[in-house]
């Protein structure tokens, strides 16, 4: 349909009571993946959120997470109340280029959100891919 991000909607209705950062449900779980082949994803807020005030802190998902996605979302102007299905935010699916992106032995994402693996990473793609 020409649409770059899917819809994320919240699976429970929120309040916002104050300016502190929320995590909401939203129901998907990782890993994400499109013909067998793992996918990443840009979590990002959407025009219509932001106009009612709603900030949405974009974030990666990797492509070897398991848990649930969730949103992390604030407003600076409480309260802000909106019902579950709400499509606050949406997903911008990366394709996962880097066969090989860490030296050593870093631990898999599994369903640990919102932090690093640790690790150092080396980026290289090769030329033919680029």
């Amino acid at each position: 349909t020409g649409s770059l991000g899917l819809d994320l909607a919240t699976t429970i209705d929120i309040t916002l009571i104050d300016k502190q950062v929320t995590c909401a449900p939203t129901g998907v779980k990782g890993p994400l993946t499109w013909k067998g082949q793992p996918y990443g994803a840009l979590l990002m807020g959407r025009s219509s959120a932001a106009i009612k005030g709603l900030t949405i802190i974009p974030g990666f998902i990797d492509a070897d997470y398991t848990g649930e996605i969730k949103i992390m979302l604030q407003t600076h102007f409480p309260p802000m109340m909106f019902p579950a299905g709400s499509c606050i935010a949406q997903l911008v699916p990366l394709p996962q280029l880097i066969q090989e992106a860490s030296v050593g032995r870093a631990p898999q994402r599994g369903n640990q959100g919102f932090g690093s693996t640790e690790g150092l990473a080396l980026l290289t793609v090769p030329m033919n891919t680029r």
